[in-house]
Protein backbone atom coordinates (compact mmCIF):
# COMPACT_ATOMS: atom_id res chain seq x y z
CA UNK A 1 0.00 0.00 0.00
CA UNK A 2 1.19 3.51 -0.78
CA UNK A 3 1.97 6.05 1.92
CA UNK A 4 -0.13 9.12 2.63
CA UNK A 5 -0.05 11.37 -0.39
CA UNK A 6 0.78 14.99 0.41
CA UNK A 7 -0.59 17.99 -1.37
CA UNK A 8 1.49 20.98 -0.34
CA UNK A 9 4.62 19.92 1.52
CA UNK A 10 6.33 16.74 2.63
CA UNK A 11 5.66 13.61 0.65
CA UNK A 12 6.18 9.99 1.51
CA UNK A 13 6.55 8.69 -2.00
CA UNK A 14 8.80 11.17 -3.71
CA UNK A 15 12.02 13.04 -3.29
CA UNK A 16 10.07 15.75 -1.50
CA UNK A 17 10.48 13.60 1.60
CA UNK A 18 14.01 14.94 1.89
CA UNK A 19 12.88 18.51 2.32
CA UNK A 20 14.68 20.66 4.83
CA UNK A 21 11.94 21.62 7.24
CA UNK A 22 11.12 21.34 10.91
CA UNK A 23 14.62 20.55 12.10
CA UNK A 24 16.06 22.18 15.16
CA UNK A 25 19.53 22.55 13.72
CA UNK A 26 21.03 20.82 16.74
CA UNK A 27 21.36 17.36 15.24
CA UNK A 28 18.88 14.51 15.06
CA UNK A 29 16.11 14.06 17.58
CA UNK A 30 16.04 10.40 18.52
CA UNK A 31 14.60 7.70 20.65
CA UNK A 32 11.36 6.39 22.07
CA UNK A 33 10.63 3.34 24.14
CA UNK A 34 7.14 3.28 22.60
CA UNK A 35 8.41 2.31 19.13
CA UNK A 36 9.53 -1.31 19.09
CA UNK A 37 11.89 -1.29 16.13
CA UNK A 38 11.99 -5.10 16.06
CA UNK A 39 8.23 -5.32 15.52
CA UNK A 40 7.38 -2.33 13.33
CA UNK A 41 5.37 -4.48 10.91
CA UNK A 42 4.10 -7.03 13.40
CA UNK A 43 0.41 -6.39 12.87
CA UNK A 44 -0.53 -9.77 14.29
CA UNK A 45 -2.36 -12.72 12.78
CA UNK A 46 -5.30 -12.98 15.20
CA UNK A 47 -8.74 -13.75 13.80
CA UNK A 48 -12.24 -13.82 15.29
CA UNK A 49 -14.56 -15.21 12.59
CA UNK A 50 -17.58 -15.28 14.90
CA UNK A 51 -17.42 -11.69 16.14
CA UNK A 52 -20.79 -9.91 16.06
CA UNK A 53 -22.00 -6.33 16.60
CA UNK A 54 -22.77 -4.03 18.20
CA UNK A 55 -19.49 -2.69 19.57
CA UNK A 56 -19.75 -0.78 22.83
CA UNK A 57 -16.86 1.00 24.56
CA UNK A 58 -17.03 1.44 28.32
CA UNK A 59 -17.39 5.09 29.26
CA UNK A 60 -17.77 6.35 25.70
CA UNK A 61 -20.36 9.05 25.07
CA UNK A 62 -21.99 10.32 21.92
CA UNK A 63 -21.52 13.81 20.51
CA UNK A 64 -18.84 16.27 19.56
CA UNK A 65 -16.83 17.10 16.48
CA UNK A 66 -13.42 15.60 15.72
CA UNK A 67 -11.20 18.00 13.78
CA UNK A 68 -8.53 16.17 11.79
CA UNK A 69 -5.60 18.25 10.54
CA UNK A 70 -3.02 17.09 8.02
CA UNK A 71 -0.53 18.47 5.56
CA UNK A 72 -1.25 15.43 3.38
CA UNK A 73 -3.85 15.59 0.66
CA UNK A 74 -6.41 12.83 0.23
CA UNK A 75 -5.65 11.53 -3.23
CA UNK A 76 -8.76 9.58 -4.34
CA UNK A 77 -11.59 8.65 -2.01
CA UNK A 78 -13.24 6.46 -4.60
CA UNK A 79 -13.27 3.00 -2.95
CA UNK A 80 -12.01 1.40 -6.17
CA UNK A 81 -8.88 3.54 -6.21
CA UNK A 82 -8.15 4.38 -2.57
CA UNK A 83 -4.73 2.86 -2.01
CA UNK A 84 -2.84 5.34 0.14
CA UNK A 85 -2.69 4.66 3.85
CA UNK A 86 -4.72 7.75 4.73
CA UNK A 87 -7.48 7.34 2.13
CA UNK A 88 -7.81 3.61 2.80
CA UNK A 89 -7.92 4.20 6.55
CA UNK A 90 -10.59 6.92 6.40
CA UNK A 91 -12.84 4.85 4.15
CA UNK A 92 -12.34 1.53 5.97
CA UNK A 93 -12.76 3.00 9.41
CA UNK A 94 -15.62 5.41 8.89
CA UNK A 95 -17.39 5.34 5.53
CA UNK A 96 -17.36 2.07 3.58
CA UNK A 97 -17.72 -1.57 4.48
CA UNK A 98 -16.24 -4.59 2.74
CA UNK A 99 -16.16 -8.37 3.03
CA UNK A 100 -14.01 -8.38 6.17
CA UNK A 101 -12.34 -5.84 8.45
CA UNK A 102 -9.54 -5.35 10.95
CA UNK A 103 -10.19 -4.13 14.49
CA UNK A 104 -7.76 -2.94 17.14
CA UNK A 105 -7.07 -5.16 20.14
CA UNK A 106 -6.05 -3.04 23.13
CA UNK A 107 -4.36 -5.91 24.96
CA UNK A 108 -1.95 -6.87 22.16
CA UNK A 109 -1.84 -3.50 20.39
CA UNK A 110 -2.38 -5.38 17.14
CA UNK A 111 -5.16 -5.90 14.61
CA UNK A 112 -7.70 -8.73 14.62
CA UNK A 113 -9.33 -9.94 11.41
CA UNK A 114 -13.13 -10.14 11.83
CA UNK A 115 -16.19 -10.28 9.52
CA UNK A 116 -17.81 -7.21 8.03
CA UNK A 117 -20.40 -7.54 5.26
CA UNK A 118 -19.66 -11.26 5.16
CA UNK A 119 -21.03 -13.38 7.98
CA UNK A 120 -17.60 -14.91 8.63
CA UNK A 121 -14.08 -14.86 7.17
CA UNK A 122 -14.94 -16.95 4.14
CA UNK A 123 -14.53 -20.60 3.28
CA UNK A 124 -11.86 -21.91 0.91
CA UNK A 125 -11.20 -25.18 -0.80
CA UNK A 126 -8.14 -27.20 0.21
CA UNK A 127 -5.61 -25.39 -1.99
CA UNK A 128 -7.05 -21.86 -1.56
CA UNK A 129 -8.03 -21.54 -5.22
CA UNK A 130 -11.73 -20.97 -4.43
CA UNK A 131 -13.28 -18.75 -1.77
CA UNK A 132 -16.94 -18.37 -0.81
CA UNK A 133 -18.34 -15.54 1.32
CA UNK A 134 -21.93 -15.40 2.58
CA UNK A 135 -23.21 -11.80 2.64
CA UNK A 136 -25.45 -10.36 5.36
CA UNK A 137 -28.99 -9.66 4.19
CA UNK A 138 -29.76 -6.76 6.54
CA UNK A 139 -27.32 -4.00 5.52
CA UNK A 140 -28.17 -0.83 3.59
CA UNK A 141 -26.51 2.15 1.95
CA UNK A 142 -26.97 5.66 3.33
CA UNK A 143 -30.02 6.11 1.07
CA UNK A 144 -31.77 3.07 2.55
CA UNK A 145 -31.28 0.80 -0.46
CA UNK A 146 -30.25 -2.75 0.46
CA UNK A 147 -26.67 -3.86 -0.17
CA UNK A 148 -26.71 -6.99 -2.30
CA UNK A 149 -24.10 -9.59 -3.26
CA UNK A 150 -24.44 -8.29 -6.83
CA UNK A 151 -23.35 -4.84 -5.59
CA UNK A 152 -20.26 -6.36 -3.99
CA UNK A 153 -19.46 -8.24 -7.19
CA UNK A 154 -19.78 -5.01 -9.18
CA UNK A 155 -17.49 -3.25 -6.70
CA UNK A 156 -14.90 -5.95 -7.29
CA UNK A 157 -15.24 -5.73 -11.07
CA UNK A 158 -15.08 -1.96 -10.99
CA UNK A 159 -11.81 -2.01 -9.04
CA UNK A 160 -10.27 -4.30 -11.67
CA UNK A 161 -10.53 -1.57 -14.31
CA UNK A 162 -6.89 -0.55 -14.29
CA UNK A 163 -7.33 2.22 -16.87
CA UNK A 164 -10.20 3.85 -14.98
CA UNK A 165 -8.45 3.45 -11.61
CA UNK A 166 -4.71 3.34 -12.38
CA UNK A 167 -3.58 3.99 -8.80
CA UNK A 168 -5.89 1.45 -7.19
CA UNK A 169 -4.79 -1.94 -5.83
CA UNK A 170 -4.46 -4.70 -8.40
CA UNK A 171 -4.68 -7.87 -6.29
CA UNK A 172 -7.91 -8.99 -7.96
CA UNK A 173 -6.29 -8.65 -11.37
CA UNK A 174 -3.30 -10.61 -10.12
CA UNK A 175 -5.11 -13.38 -8.25
CA UNK A 176 -8.63 -13.83 -9.65
CA UNK A 177 -8.95 -16.30 -12.52
CA UNK A 178 -8.89 -14.28 -15.73
CA UNK A 179 -8.14 -11.07 -13.85
CA UNK A 180 -5.02 -10.29 -15.87
CA UNK A 181 -7.09 -10.10 -19.06
CA UNK A 182 -10.25 -8.49 -17.71
CA UNK A 183 -10.41 -4.78 -18.60
CA UNK A 184 -13.27 -3.81 -16.35
CA UNK A 185 -16.78 -2.42 -16.83
CA UNK A 186 -15.66 0.96 -18.19
CA UNK A 187 -12.58 0.24 -20.29
CA UNK A 188 -13.78 -3.18 -21.42
CA UNK A 189 -17.46 -2.31 -21.42
CA UNK A 190 -18.47 -5.60 -19.84
CA UNK A 191 -19.43 -7.05 -16.48
CA UNK A 192 -19.05 -10.61 -17.74
CA UNK A 193 -16.47 -12.20 -15.48
CA UNK A 194 -16.94 -15.87 -14.76
CA UNK A 195 -14.48 -16.05 -11.86
CA UNK A 196 -16.99 -14.29 -9.56
CA UNK A 197 -20.35 -15.99 -9.19
CA UNK A 198 -23.34 -14.97 -7.06
CA UNK A 199 -25.76 -17.59 -5.78
CA UNK A 200 -28.33 -16.18 -3.37
CA UNK A 201 -26.32 -14.50 -0.61
CA UNK A 202 -23.11 -16.33 -1.54
CA UNK A 203 -20.25 -14.91 -3.57
CA UNK A 204 -17.76 -17.49 -4.88
CA UNK A 205 -14.43 -16.44 -6.38
CA UNK A 206 -12.16 -18.65 -8.47
CA UNK A 207 -8.45 -17.91 -8.14
CA UNK A 208 -5.75 -18.11 -10.79
CA UNK A 209 -3.28 -19.21 -8.14
CA UNK A 210 -3.55 -20.24 -4.48
CA UNK A 211 -4.50 -17.18 -2.43
CA UNK A 212 -4.66 -17.95 1.30
CA UNK A 213 -4.62 -14.21 2.08
CA UNK A 214 -8.03 -13.55 0.48
CA UNK A 215 -9.70 -12.68 3.86
CA UNK A 216 -7.11 -9.89 4.28
CA UNK A 217 -7.69 -8.65 0.74
CA UNK A 218 -11.36 -8.63 1.70
CA UNK A 219 -10.74 -5.74 4.15
CA UNK A 220 -10.01 -3.23 1.38
CA UNK A 221 -12.56 -0.65 0.17
CA UNK A 222 -12.15 -2.20 -3.28
CA UNK A 223 -13.79 -5.36 -1.92
CA UNK A 224 -16.96 -3.54 -0.94
CA UNK A 225 -20.34 -2.77 -2.53
CA UNK A 226 -20.96 -0.25 -5.29
CA UNK A 227 -24.30 -0.19 -7.15
CA UNK A 228 -24.17 -0.64 -10.90
CA UNK A 229 -25.58 2.22 -12.95
CA UNK A 230 -25.03 5.90 -13.78
CA UNK A 231 -24.57 6.91 -10.14
CA UNK A 232 -21.34 4.90 -9.90
CA UNK A 233 -19.73 6.55 -12.91
CA UNK A 234 -16.11 7.12 -11.79
CA UNK A 235 -16.11 10.91 -12.12
CA UNK A 236 -19.36 11.22 -10.17
CA UNK A 237 -18.80 8.51 -7.58
CA UNK A 238 -15.40 9.87 -6.58
CA UNK A 239 -17.16 13.01 -5.37
CA UNK A 240 -19.52 11.13 -3.06
CA UNK A 241 -19.19 7.37 -2.58
CA UNK A 242 -22.30 5.85 -1.02
CA UNK A 243 -21.73 5.17 2.66
CA UNK A 244 -22.30 1.75 4.13
CA UNK A 245 -20.44 2.53 7.36
CA UNK A 246 -21.32 4.81 10.28
CA UNK A 247 -20.46 8.11 8.53
CA UNK A 248 -21.32 9.61 5.16
CA UNK A 249 -19.96 12.46 3.06
CA UNK A 250 -21.43 15.89 3.76
CA UNK A 251 -19.08 18.42 2.19
CA UNK A 252 -16.05 17.38 0.14
CA UNK A 253 -13.44 19.49 -1.63
CA UNK A 254 -11.03 16.98 -3.23
CA UNK A 255 -7.48 17.10 -1.83
CA UNK A 256 -8.49 19.95 0.50
CA UNK A 257 -11.27 19.14 2.97
CA UNK A 258 -13.92 16.62 3.93
CA UNK A 259 -16.77 16.64 6.43
CA UNK A 260 -18.33 13.35 7.51
CA UNK A 261 -21.64 13.23 9.37
CA UNK A 262 -23.66 10.41 10.88
CA UNK A 263 -25.13 7.84 8.53
CA UNK A 264 -28.52 7.20 10.10
CA UNK A 265 -29.01 4.06 8.00
CA UNK A 266 -25.99 2.33 9.55
CA UNK A 267 -27.06 -0.44 11.94
CA UNK A 268 -24.49 -1.17 14.67
CA UNK A 269 -26.05 -4.59 15.20
CA UNK A 270 -24.75 -5.66 11.78
CA UNK A 271 -21.22 -4.32 12.28
CA UNK A 272 -18.69 -6.28 14.39
CA UNK A 273 -16.05 -3.55 14.36
CA UNK A 274 -17.22 0.06 14.07
CA UNK A 275 -18.75 2.63 16.39
CA UNK A 276 -20.56 5.94 15.84
CA UNK A 277 -19.80 8.15 18.84
CA UNK A 278 -18.77 11.58 17.42
CA UNK A 279 -21.38 13.63 15.58
CA UNK A 280 -19.00 14.48 12.77
CA UNK A 281 -15.41 14.41 11.53
CA UNK A 282 -14.03 17.52 9.84
CA UNK A 283 -10.83 16.94 7.83
CA UNK A 284 -8.53 19.76 6.76
CA UNK A 285 -5.95 18.30 4.37
CA UNK A 286 -4.03 21.53 3.80
CA UNK A 287 -2.89 22.67 7.22
CA UNK A 288 0.73 23.66 7.80
CA UNK A 289 2.66 21.20 10.00
CA UNK A 290 3.85 23.89 12.41
CA UNK A 291 0.27 25.11 12.87
CA UNK A 292 -0.94 21.58 13.56
CA UNK A 293 1.61 21.03 16.32
CA UNK A 294 0.88 24.43 17.84
CA UNK A 295 -2.89 23.84 17.95
CA UNK A 296 -2.54 20.45 19.60
CA UNK A 297 0.14 21.56 22.06
CA UNK A 298 -1.94 24.58 23.13
CA UNK A 299 -4.91 22.26 23.73
CA UNK A 300 -7.50 25.00 24.03
CA UNK A 301 -10.96 25.47 22.53
CA UNK A 302 -11.51 23.29 19.47
CA UNK A 303 -7.90 22.15 19.78
CA UNK A 304 -8.99 19.83 22.58
CA UNK A 305 -10.99 17.75 20.08
CA UNK A 306 -8.36 17.94 17.34
CA UNK A 307 -6.02 15.21 16.13
CA UNK A 308 -3.45 14.69 13.42
CA UNK A 309 -2.36 11.52 11.69
CA UNK A 310 0.81 13.28 10.53
CA UNK A 311 3.91 12.78 12.62
CA UNK A 312 4.78 15.66 14.91
CA UNK A 313 7.75 17.70 13.81
CA UNK A 314 11.13 16.67 15.17
CA UNK A 315 11.69 20.15 16.60
CA UNK A 316 8.49 19.81 18.65
CA UNK A 317 8.91 16.19 19.64
CA UNK A 318 10.74 16.92 22.95
CA UNK A 319 7.96 19.35 23.93
CA UNK A 320 5.31 16.74 23.24
CA UNK A 321 7.29 14.24 25.32
CA UNK A 322 7.53 16.58 28.28
CA UNK A 323 4.26 18.54 28.12
CA UNK A 324 1.80 16.28 26.31
CA UNK A 325 3.13 12.75 26.69
CA UNK A 326 -0.37 11.38 27.32
CA UNK A 327 -1.51 12.86 24.01
CA UNK A 328 1.44 11.61 21.95
CA UNK A 329 0.52 8.37 20.16
CA UNK A 330 3.57 6.38 19.12
CA UNK A 331 4.02 2.99 17.56
CA UNK A 332 5.18 1.05 14.55
CA UNK A 333 4.13 1.16 10.95
CA UNK A 334 4.69 -1.65 8.42
CA UNK A 335 6.43 0.49 5.80
CA UNK A 336 9.74 0.79 3.96
CA UNK A 337 11.21 3.70 2.01
CA UNK A 338 13.56 2.83 -0.81
CA UNK A 339 15.40 4.15 -3.85
CA UNK A 340 14.06 2.62 -7.04
CA UNK A 341 16.56 2.96 -9.90
CA UNK A 342 14.84 2.35 -13.23
CA UNK A 343 15.94 -1.20 -14.06
CA UNK A 344 15.74 -0.51 -17.81
CA UNK A 345 18.03 2.51 -17.62
CA UNK A 346 20.41 1.71 -14.77
CA UNK A 347 21.41 -1.75 -15.90
CA UNK A 348 24.65 -1.98 -13.94
CA UNK A 349 24.30 -3.56 -10.50
CA UNK A 350 27.50 -1.73 -9.53
CA UNK A 351 25.76 1.61 -10.03
CA UNK A 352 22.88 0.50 -7.83
CA UNK A 353 25.35 -0.67 -5.18
CA UNK A 354 27.13 2.69 -5.34
CA UNK A 355 23.79 4.37 -4.62
CA UNK A 356 23.55 2.37 -1.39
CA UNK A 357 26.87 3.83 -0.26
CA UNK A 358 26.13 7.35 -1.54
CA UNK A 359 22.67 7.95 -0.11
CA UNK A 360 22.74 10.54 2.74
CA UNK A 361 20.77 8.48 5.27
CA UNK A 362 21.07 10.58 8.43
CA UNK A 363 21.38 13.98 6.78
CA UNK A 364 18.32 13.39 4.62
CA UNK A 365 16.29 12.15 7.57
CA UNK A 366 17.11 15.01 9.90
CA UNK A 367 16.79 17.62 7.14
CA UNK A 368 13.27 16.37 6.49
CA UNK A 369 12.32 16.83 10.13
CA UNK A 370 11.86 13.14 10.85
CA UNK A 371 12.79 11.60 14.19
CA UNK A 372 15.48 8.94 14.07
CA UNK A 373 14.43 5.70 15.80
CA UNK A 374 10.87 6.99 16.13
CA UNK A 375 9.38 8.01 12.78
CA UNK A 376 12.35 6.84 10.71
CA UNK A 377 14.63 3.89 11.38
CA UNK A 378 17.48 4.50 8.94
CA UNK A 379 19.40 1.21 9.03
CA UNK A 380 17.08 -0.63 6.66
CA UNK A 381 18.28 -3.87 5.10
CA UNK A 382 15.49 -6.19 3.90
CA UNK A 383 12.71 -4.81 1.72
CA UNK A 384 10.22 -6.32 4.19
CA UNK A 385 10.29 -4.35 7.46
CA UNK A 386 10.87 -5.93 10.90
CA UNK A 387 7.93 -7.93 12.23
CA UNK A 388 6.73 -9.52 8.98
CA UNK A 389 6.28 -13.25 9.65
CA UNK A 390 9.33 -15.24 8.55
CA UNK A 391 11.57 -12.19 8.21
CA UNK A 392 15.19 -12.65 9.18
CA UNK A 393 17.56 -9.75 8.74
CA UNK A 394 20.27 -9.97 6.12
CA UNK A 395 22.69 -7.45 4.67
CA UNK A 396 22.96 -7.51 0.87
CA UNK A 397 26.26 -5.61 1.07
CA UNK A 398 28.03 -7.17 4.09
CA UNK A 399 30.82 -4.58 4.21
CA UNK A 400 28.32 -1.68 4.22
CA UNK A 401 27.00 -0.77 7.64
CA UNK A 402 23.29 -0.08 7.14
CA UNK A 403 22.35 3.56 7.47
CA UNK A 404 25.84 4.95 6.85
CA UNK A 405 27.12 7.08 3.99
CA UNK A 406 30.54 6.62 2.40
CA UNK A 407 31.02 8.82 -0.63
CA UNK A 408 34.58 7.61 -1.18
CA UNK A 409 33.52 3.98 -1.40
CA UNK A 410 30.71 4.88 -3.78
CA UNK A 411 33.14 6.76 -5.98
CA UNK A 412 35.54 3.81 -5.93
CA UNK A 413 32.78 1.43 -7.07
CA UNK A 414 31.85 3.74 -9.92
CA UNK A 415 35.48 4.10 -10.99
CA UNK A 416 36.09 0.34 -10.97
CA UNK A 417 32.95 -0.16 -13.04
CA UNK A 418 33.97 2.54 -15.51
CA UNK A 419 30.87 4.54 -14.58
CA UNK A 420 32.33 7.66 -12.97
CA UNK A 421 30.08 10.58 -13.74
CA UNK A 422 27.01 8.40 -14.36
CA UNK A 423 24.02 10.72 -14.68
CA UNK A 424 21.16 10.37 -12.21
CA UNK A 425 17.89 11.98 -13.26
CA UNK A 426 15.26 12.43 -10.55
CA UNK A 427 12.23 14.62 -10.03
CA UNK A 428 11.69 17.61 -7.80
CA UNK A 429 8.85 20.13 -7.56
CA UNK A 430 10.14 23.59 -8.36
CA UNK A 431 7.08 25.29 -6.85
CA UNK A 432 7.81 23.99 -3.34
CA UNK A 433 10.77 25.45 -1.40
CA UNK A 434 11.07 22.20 0.54
CA UNK A 435 11.43 20.23 -2.66
CA UNK A 436 14.10 22.60 -3.90
CA UNK A 437 16.00 22.12 -0.65
CA UNK A 438 15.60 18.37 -1.02
CA UNK A 439 17.05 18.52 -4.48
CA UNK A 440 20.10 20.34 -3.13
CA UNK A 441 20.65 17.66 -0.44
CA UNK A 442 20.67 14.89 -3.01
CA UNK A 443 22.72 16.78 -5.57
CA UNK A 444 25.50 17.31 -3.02
CA UNK A 445 25.47 13.71 -1.84
CA UNK A 446 25.40 12.16 -5.30
CA UNK A 447 28.07 14.43 -6.75
CA UNK A 448 30.34 13.84 -3.75
CA UNK A 449 30.07 10.15 -4.63
CA UNK A 450 31.09 10.61 -8.26
CA UNK A 451 27.69 10.76 -9.93
CA UNK A 452 26.39 13.54 -12.14
CA UNK A 453 23.13 14.73 -10.57
CA UNK A 454 20.49 16.06 -12.96
CA UNK A 455 17.31 16.93 -11.08
CA UNK A 456 14.29 17.28 -13.35
CA UNK A 457 11.85 20.06 -12.50
CA UNK A 458 8.12 19.49 -12.32
CA UNK A 459 5.30 20.87 -10.17
CA UNK A 460 3.53 19.55 -7.12
CA UNK A 461 0.39 19.05 -9.14
CA UNK A 462 2.19 16.96 -11.76
CA UNK A 463 4.73 15.15 -9.59
CA UNK A 464 2.81 11.91 -8.99
CA UNK A 465 1.70 11.68 -12.61
CA UNK A 466 5.18 12.17 -14.02
CA UNK A 467 6.68 9.82 -11.48
CA UNK A 468 4.29 7.02 -12.51
CA UNK A 469 4.94 7.57 -16.22
CA UNK A 470 7.13 4.73 -17.52
CA UNK A 471 8.34 7.01 -20.32
CA UNK A 472 9.33 9.94 -18.10
CA UNK A 473 12.84 11.27 -18.64
CA UNK A 474 14.11 10.07 -15.25
CA UNK A 475 16.07 7.04 -14.13
CA UNK A 476 15.75 7.23 -10.35
CA UNK A 477 12.57 7.26 -8.27
CA UNK A 478 12.11 7.33 -4.53
CA UNK A 479 9.32 5.06 -3.39
CA UNK A 480 7.65 3.66 -0.32
CA UNK A 481 5.50 0.66 0.41
CA UNK A 482 3.48 -0.60 3.37
CA UNK A 483 2.20 -4.10 4.06
CA UNK A 484 -1.29 -4.74 2.81
CA UNK A 485 -1.44 -7.65 5.24
CA UNK A 486 1.17 -9.53 7.34
CA UNK A 487 2.77 -11.55 4.54
CA UNK A 488 5.44 -11.27 1.90
CA UNK A 489 2.56 -11.87 -0.51
CA UNK A 490 1.64 -8.21 -0.07
CA UNK A 491 5.19 -7.08 -0.88
CA UNK A 492 6.71 -8.86 -3.84
CA UNK A 493 3.79 -9.37 -6.24
CA UNK A 494 2.83 -5.67 -6.19
CA UNK A 495 6.31 -4.13 -6.06
CA UNK A 496 8.68 -6.38 -8.00
CA UNK A 497 6.63 -8.71 -10.18
CA UNK A 498 6.79 -8.05 -13.93
CA UNK A 499 3.04 -8.40 -14.40
CA UNK A 500 2.50 -5.31 -12.26
CA UNK A 501 3.74 -3.21 -15.17
CA UNK A 502 0.92 -1.97 -17.40
CA UNK A 503 0.26 0.43 -20.21
CA UNK A 504 -1.44 2.92 -17.92
CA UNK A 505 1.64 3.39 -15.74
CA UNK A 506 4.11 1.69 -13.48
CA UNK A 507 1.52 0.45 -11.01
CA UNK A 508 3.57 0.02 -7.84
CA UNK A 509 6.65 -1.47 -9.52
CA UNK A 510 8.55 1.81 -9.26
CA UNK A 511 11.87 0.20 -10.20
CA UNK A 512 10.34 -1.09 -13.46
CA UNK A 513 11.93 -4.39 -12.44
CA UNK A 514 11.38 -7.49 -14.55
CA UNK A 515 13.14 -10.83 -14.21
CA UNK A 516 11.48 -14.10 -15.19
CA UNK A 517 13.14 -16.15 -12.48
CA UNK A 518 11.75 -13.79 -9.83
CA UNK A 519 8.28 -14.02 -11.36
CA UNK A 520 8.58 -17.81 -11.33
CA UNK A 521 9.70 -17.86 -7.70
CA UNK A 522 6.76 -15.66 -6.68
CA UNK A 523 4.34 -18.09 -8.30
CA UNK A 524 6.09 -21.06 -6.69
CA UNK A 525 5.78 -19.49 -3.25
CA UNK A 526 2.11 -18.69 -3.77
CA UNK A 527 1.54 -22.36 -4.56
CA UNK A 528 3.59 -23.63 -1.60
CA UNK A 529 2.09 -24.90 1.66
CA UNK A 530 0.89 -21.94 3.69
CA UNK A 531 3.11 -22.82 6.66
CA UNK A 532 6.22 -22.65 4.42
CA UNK A 533 5.47 -19.32 2.80
CA UNK A 534 6.83 -16.91 5.47
CA UNK A 535 10.34 -18.32 5.26
CA UNK A 536 10.20 -18.56 1.48
CA UNK A 537 9.27 -14.88 1.16
CA UNK A 538 12.28 -13.94 3.26
CA UNK A 539 14.54 -16.12 1.12
CA UNK A 540 13.15 -14.37 -1.96
CA UNK A 541 13.75 -10.96 -0.36
CA UNK A 542 17.41 -11.83 0.14
CA UNK A 543 17.79 -13.50 -3.26
CA UNK A 544 16.45 -10.49 -5.15
CA UNK A 545 18.67 -8.06 -3.24
CA UNK A 546 21.85 -10.08 -3.59
CA UNK A 547 21.29 -11.18 -7.20
CA UNK A 548 19.82 -7.99 -8.69
CA UNK A 549 19.54 -5.18 -6.10
CA UNK A 550 16.66 -3.49 -7.94
CA UNK A 551 15.80 -1.31 -4.93
CA UNK A 552 17.82 0.16 -2.08
CA UNK A 553 15.87 0.34 1.19
CA UNK A 554 16.92 3.32 3.30
CA UNK A 555 14.45 3.50 6.19
CA UNK A 556 11.60 1.83 8.02
CA UNK A 557 8.86 3.83 9.70
CA UNK A 558 7.15 4.47 12.98
CA UNK A 559 4.49 6.93 14.06
CA UNK A 560 4.35 9.87 16.45
CA UNK A 561 0.85 11.30 16.08
CA UNK A 562 -0.88 13.56 18.60
CA UNK A 563 -4.34 14.65 19.75
CA UNK A 564 -6.14 17.09 22.03
CA UNK A 565 -7.20 16.24 25.58
CA UNK A 566 -10.85 15.54 24.67
CA UNK A 567 -10.03 12.81 22.14
CA UNK A 568 -10.38 9.33 23.60
CA UNK A 569 -9.55 5.93 22.09
CA UNK A 570 -6.92 7.09 19.62
CA UNK A 571 -4.29 4.39 19.24
CA UNK A 572 -2.05 3.31 16.36
CA UNK A 573 -3.62 1.11 13.75
CA UNK A 574 -0.32 -0.63 13.13
CA UNK A 575 -1.58 -2.12 9.89
CA UNK A 576 -1.75 1.36 8.35
CA UNK A 577 0.19 3.63 10.71
CA UNK A 578 -3.04 5.61 11.15
CA UNK A 579 -5.46 6.33 14.04
CA UNK A 580 -7.92 3.71 15.27
CA UNK A 581 -11.03 5.54 14.01
CA UNK A 582 -13.37 2.74 15.06
CA UNK A 583 -12.54 3.23 18.75
CA UNK A 584 -12.59 7.03 19.06
CA UNK A 585 -14.96 9.34 20.88
CA UNK A 586 -15.00 12.89 22.24
CA UNK A 587 -15.01 13.38 26.00
CA UNK A 588 -17.79 15.87 26.71
CA UNK A 589 -16.67 16.56 30.29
Amino acid sequence: MRFKKPFIALTSVSLLSLAACGGSGDGPTTGSENVDRENLANTGDATDPERQGPVEIDGATEGGTVDVLSVNGANSLDPSEAYYTNTSSILQGLVTRSLTQLVYDAESGQQVLVPDLATDLGTSNEDFTEWTFTIRDDVTYENGDPITPEDIKFGMLRSMDRAAFPEGPAFSNDYFEGGAEYEGPYTGGSTDFDAIQVDGQDITIQMATPFPDMPYWGTFPAMGPIPEGPESNPAKYAQRPLASGPYKFDEYNPERSLTLVRNEEWDPNTDPGRTQYPDEYVFDFQRDSAQIDEIILNDSGDGQSTLTYDNVQASNYPTFQSDAADRLVEGGAPCTYYLAPDYRKIESKEIREALAWAYPYEDATTAAGYIIDVTRIIDATNLMPPGIPGREEYNPIPEHEPGTTDAERAAQILEEAGETGFELKFLFANDDPNAVAAKDVLVRAFEDAGFTASPQATTLAELSTVRADPDADINLRTAGWCSDWPSGGSWFPPTLQSTNLNAEGLGSNYAVFSEQDVDDRIQEILGSPIEDQPGLWNELDQYIAEEYMPVIPYSYTGTAMAHGSAIEGMQVDQNLGMPTWKDMWVNQG
